[in-house]
């Protein structure tokens, strides 16, 4: 049994991303494809929650753009899913921050955990 899930991780090509949660600040690199090019749009947000289990996994970026909130849910197994970089390690002690929504300035900020 263990021969089979071992070829069968090398066939799938799993990427492997950093450990984040709710709270951190994260980039993520995404492809999008515009006709026949394609491209890679990053968007820069906190963690609002991470969902779901095996496959079907997402997690949702939030960042604020000209004033305006804008909220992202990305399938954490997407093909279109570049690269995440980690920025910051936030210090929440929630694993759901839909508070943040009504939430605006200095209000909004998240603590940086220290290392």
């Amino acid at each position: 049994m263990n021969a089979i899930s071992f070829v069968h991780e090398q066939l799938s090509g799993k990427k492997s991303y950093p450990k984040f949660k709710a709270g951190d600040n994260v980039t993520v690199n995404y492809k999008i494809v515009e006709g026949s090019k394609e491209r890679i749009q990053s968007f820069k947000g906190d963690v609002l929650k991470i969902q779901g289990t095996g496959a079907t996994v997402t997690f949702t970026v939030r960042k604020i753009s000209d004033g305006v909130g804008v909220e992202r849910i990305f399938p954490l197994l997407s093909p279109h899913i570049d690269g995440i970089v980690l920025n910051k390690v936030g210090k929440v002690r929630r694993a759901r921050l839909f508070y943040l929504r009504e939430r605006a300035g200095k209000a909004a900020r998240i603590k940086e955990k220290r290392v």
